[in-house]
C-alpha cells in the first residue's frame, strides 16, 4: 500500500453531517427525499457543501469558482418546492462544471487561462441551460487542465495558471486524471452531488475511472456543444458524473437533445427514447441472456496484471448472473488504430502517416473551432490561437508560453499543442481528409461496429467490455464518436488509486450502455464483492508537489 506516513488520518476528512442528515454518498434520490420530507431545503443543503469545500479544497483543490449567486438560486428552488412546483429529480441538487463549459452570470468561463479572465460569453451553454431549466443549482466552476489538455503534450494533468493544480483524494501525489479533473474529483470526494465534463479524447472517463466514479461519454451530437470551449467538432462531447450510474443518468437525462446552436446534434433524431434514459436502468437479474464482448487483444493485454485479474473477477460475476462473455470479440483494424505504447493520439504519425492520426485533425479543428468560440466574447482583446499564443509568451510566469526551465514545470513543453495547431492555419487539405476519414472508418464500421457483431452465430454483442485505464479504449471510442461509461471497479494496491471497468458501444446506444452498466453496479453491490466504488484513502493529504506527468 502507498506510504503509510502520508496516509490518511481517520475522521479527518469525513463529511459531517448536514443537520443531522448524513448526505456523504447521498444518491441524488436521497437527497430528493430529504427534500421532499422537509428534513433539509436546497439552501442548508448546499451550504453543507460549502463547508465541504473548505474542508477539502486546501488538499484536492477541485473547485475553481463559487456561483456568488447559489444561494439566491437556492431560495427561489426551495420556494418552489413549497409552493408543490418540484421539476424533476435534480431539482435543489447542486452541481458544478468545467470551467471550460459557459456560464452568463457572475462567474468567470476561462479554460482555467487568465488570457480569458474577464471576457464575457454571449449566453450560457445549452447544457447549462437545459440544468437550470431541470431545476439543478449551478454552484460553482470545478477546476481542469487548461484548454482541456489542448496547449501542452508534457503537462501536470490537471493543472491550470488560474485554477492551479487539483488532486485525487485517492492519492494526492499521482495523475488526478483529465482534463474534466476537478469535476470528476469533487464527485469522489463529496464535494458535490454530479457535475459536467467534457471529452475529445478520454477527458471524462479517464478522470472518472480514477477517482472511483461514474463517467459517461455521450455520442458526438447526443448532447450540445454550444458554448462550450472547443477542441475539435468531430470529436467534442459534453458527459456527465456521478457516484452512481442513476446519478449520472439523471444529468444525461436533462442535458441531451437537438439544439439549433449545434448542428451535429440533429443527427440524433430518431435515434434516441421517448422519455430519457432513467427508464433504462436495470438491475442485475437483467444480466441473464446477454452478451458481452471482451476485445482481448486489441485492449485487454495493455492492463496490468493487477487490473486484469480484478476485472476477471468482476466479468466471472456477471457470467454467474447468466451473461454470456466472449473472449476474442477483436478490432480488425486494432494493429494500426490502437497504439501498443499507451494512449497516443498522434499514433498515426508514430507510424509515419499523418494522414492516419488523430491529431492532424484536432490541430486544424482547434484553430479554426477556437476562432469561431472567440469571436462571439465582449470585453475582451483575445480574438484568435495567435492572440493566446502571445498571451502565454508574454505572461511566462503564471501561463507558461515557452517550455521548463524558461517556463513553469506544470507545462513542461510549454505550449506546443497551440503552436503545432498554430502551424496548420487551420487548412483543411489532403491529409487533414484522409486523416478524417481513416480515423472514423477503422474506428467505427472496421472498428467497434466490426467487433460488435463478433456474437453467437453472427448476432450483435451488447456491449463491448474493456479497461479504461489503459486509454487506448477510450481513444478508439473518442475517434469514432461513439459512447462509453465507465464505472468503479478496483484499487491499485501499490499506489490507492482506482480503475473502471468501461462499456462500449455504437453510435446513439446509451440506451444499451445505461442497462447493462447499471445492471452489472447492481451486481457488484448485491454480491458484496470489494470490487466496487470505495471511499477515497486520501493518501499523501500532507505532500504540496505538483505532478508533473506526462499525458
Amino acid at each position: 500500500m502507498p506510504n503509510k506516513q502520508v496516509g490518511s488520518i481517520p475522521g479527518l476528512f469525513a463529511m459531517p453531517q448536514c443537520h443531522g442528515i448524513t448526505v456523504e454518498e447521498a444518491t441524488i434520490d436521497q437527497l430528493q427525499q430529504y427534500l421532499s420530507q422537509g428534513n433539509l431545503t436546497s439552501q442548508q443543503l448546499v451550504v453543507c457543501y460549502l463547508q465541504r469545500v473548505w474542508q477539502t479544497d486546501d488538499y484536492i483543490n477541485s473547485v475553481l469558482e463559487i456561483n456568488p449567486d447559489f444561494l439566491t438560486i437556492a431560495a427561489q428552488l426551495d420556494a418552489e418546492r413549497q409552493a408543490g412546483r418540484v421539476r424533476g429529480p435534480l431539482h435543489g441538487i447542486p452541481f458544478m462544471v468545467k470551467d471550460n463549459i459557459a456560464s452568463k452570470d457572475r462567474m468567470q468561463t476561462t479554460a482555467g487561462s487568465w488570457a480569458l479572465e474577464g471576457s464575457i460569453v454571449p449566453r450560457d451553454a445549452t447544457v447549462i441551460a437545459k440544468l437550470r431549466s431541470a431545476g439543478a443549482l449551478l454552484f460553482g466552476k470545478a477546476t481542469l487542465s487548461e484548454w482541456a489538455d489542448m496547449r501542452s503534450n508534457n503537462y501536470s494533468e490537471g493543472y491550470s495558471a488560474r485554477g492551479g493544480q487539483c488532486r485525487s483524494p485517492y492519492n494526492l501525489t499521482l495523475n488526478p486524471g483529465g482534463s474534466s479533473s476537478g469535476s470528476a474529483v469533487g464527485v469522489a470526494a463529496n464535494v458535490f452531488t454530479f457535475s459536467l465534463g467534457t471529452e475529445t479524447d478520454g477527458s471524462v472517463i479517464n478522470p472518472a475511472e480514477r477517482n472511483a466514479i461514474v463517467g459517461i461519454k455521450p455520442t458526438v451530437g447526443l448532447t450540445s456543444r454550444a458554448g462550450v470551449v472547443p477542441e475539435s467538432a468531430h470529436q467534442d462531447s459534453v458527459g456527465c458524473f456521478g457516484r452512481t450510474v442513476r446519478d449520472a443518468t439523471y444529468c444525461l437525462d436533462a442535458i441531451y437533445g437537438p439544439d439549433p446552436l449545434d448542428n451535429y446534434t440533429q443527427a440524433q433524431t430518431g435515434h434516441t427514447p421517448a422519455g430519457g434514459y432513467v427508464q433504462m436502468l436495470e438491475g442485475r437479474n437483467a444480466l441473464a441472456g446477454a452478451t458481452f464482448g471482451i476485445p482481448w487483444n486489441s485492449f485487454w493485454i495493455y492492463a496490468d496484471d493487477e487490473q486484469q485479474a480484478i476485472l476477471l473477477s468482476i466479468i466471472d460475476l456477471v457470467r454467474s448472473a447468466g451473461a454470456t462473455v466472449i473472449n476474442g470479440t477483436e478490432l480488425p483494424n486494432a494493429d494500426v488504430i490502437v497504439s501498443p505504447a499507451g494512449w497516443n493520439w498522434d499514433y498515426g504519425t508514430t507510424r509515419g502517416y499523418p494522414n492516419e492520426s488523430e491529431y492532424t485533425v484536432v490541430k486544424v479543428d482547434f484553430y479554426n473551432n477556437i476562432r469561431a468560440y472567440l469571436s462571439e466574447l465582449e470585453n475582451t482583446n483575445v480574438r484568435s490561437l495567435e492572440d493566446i499564443v502571445a498571451y502565454n509568451y508574454a505572461n511566462d510566469g503564471s501561463e507558461g508560453g515557452n517550455p521548463w526551465p524558461l517556463g513553469i514545470p506544470a507545462f513542461y513543453s510549454g505550449q506546443d499543442g497551440f503552436l503545432a495547431s498554430l502551424e496548420t492555419q487551420g487548412v483543411m487539405d489532403e491529409t487533414y481528409y484522409q486523416a478524417l476519414q481513416f480515423c472514423q472508418t477503422t474506428t467505427r464500421e472496421q472498428g467497434v461496429d466490426a467487433a460488435l457483431a463478433m456474437g453467437l452465430n453472427g448476432t450483435q454483442l451488447d456491449a463491448l467490455l474493456v479497461p479504461p485505464d489503459v486509454g487506448q479504449t477510450y481513444q478508439i471510442a473518442a475517434q469514432a464518436g461513439y459512447p462509453v461509461i465507465t464505472i468503479p471497479a478496483g484499487v491499485h494496491n501499490s499506489t490507492g488509486m482506482p480503475f473502471g471497468l468501461a462499456l462500449m458501444q455504437t453510435a446513439w446506444r446509451e440506451d444499451a450502455l445505461v442497462k447493462w452498466a447499471s445492471a452489472i453496479e447492481d451486481l457488484q453491490f448485491a454480491s458484496g464483492t470489494p470490487y466496487k466504488r470505495s471511499l477515497p484513502n486520501w493518501y499523501g493529504y500532507l505532500e504540496r508537489n505538483i505532478p508533473v506527468i506526462n499525458a
